[in-house]
């Protein structure tokens, strides 16, 4: 019997060369078909998905969320890693910083945001979206890396592809968010819904709009391509430190959860 893949890294380009003989699965979703890479990472089983595709063809209000998490989930994915790149509102946060995220403000508009569309409607507990198991790993891995690391911080997701305006990021920061990116609302909340551990590690690509004088999206590929060797060691050692058994609360949220 095929082994179960446990574990599961949601990231951008440059992600996939951190497993080990990778080997591509596709799998049938109600929601289209997604792309698998199988491999290995911290001596670990590892299902990874480039969230924005091969070649970075989808942009971030056109990335197949249900489809990603519900693949994931036949696997037997019960935890998941990912990567966003996000511009730093917080005073002090500068380009190529880490943050472990706890948080987030949902501002995106057109996104399908559930699995649950009906007729069966769940409400599910988003008290802590982000799982403190997976992320107090991240934190204490990170601390060992040489990057600065933040380990909380409120997400602000925006709808994309623009970048925010400056009184966009003056309203943000009113509204208590430390960063602003386009890609963890609606994936954190999906995997909430299935069950799923759920963290991500924020890489600050740019200050915020207004905080700079502009922003290029060459400046943030540059500090996320400088930045995937770091996460890949990041990656790899909270693997291997992440428990066996879940202790948190994540997996009990369905039978928790207001129907």
């Amino acid at each position: 019997m095929e082994s179960k893949v446990r574990i599961a890294i949601i990231g951008g380009s440059g992600l996939e060369r951190a497993l080990e003989s990778g080997e591509e699965k596709r799998i049938k979703t109600p929601y289209g078909e997604v792309s698998i890479t199988i491999g290995t990472l911290g001596g670990e089983k590892v299902a990874f998905i480039p969230r924005h595709g091969r070649h970075h063809e989808k942009p971030p209000h056109k990335v197949n969320y249900r489809g990603n998490i519900w693949a994931l989930s036949q696997l037997g994915v019960e935890r998941i890693l990912a990567s966003n790149a996000v511009g730093g509102i917080r005073d002090g946060l500068k380009p190529g910083d880490f943050v472990i995220v706890h948080d987030f403000i949902d501002l995106t508009k057109s996104r399908p945001l559930t699995f649950y569309d009906g007729p069966k409607v769940v409400h599910v507990d988003m008290t802590e979206p982000y799982c403190p198991e997976l992320r107090k790993v991240l934190v204490r891995v990170a601390r060992r890396l040489p990057v600065r690391v933040w380990d909380s911080g409120v997400y602000a997701c925006t709808e994309g592809p623009r970048f925010e305006t400056p009184a966009e990021i003056r309203m943000l920061r009113l509204l208590g968010a430390d960063v602003v990116g386009m890609t963890s609302v609606p994936e954190v909340v999906l995997a909430r819904e299935l069950g799923i551990c759920y963290a991500t590690v924020c890489v600050v690509t740019n200050y915020a709009a207004g905080m700079q004088e502009r922003i290029t999206a060459s400046e943030v590929v540059e500090i996320m391509r400088k930045a995937v060797p770091l996460l890949i060691d990041l990656f790899e050692k909270s693997i291997s430190e992440i428990p066996k058994e879940r202790n948190c609360s994540c997996a009990n949220v369905l039978l928790e959860a207001q129907h």
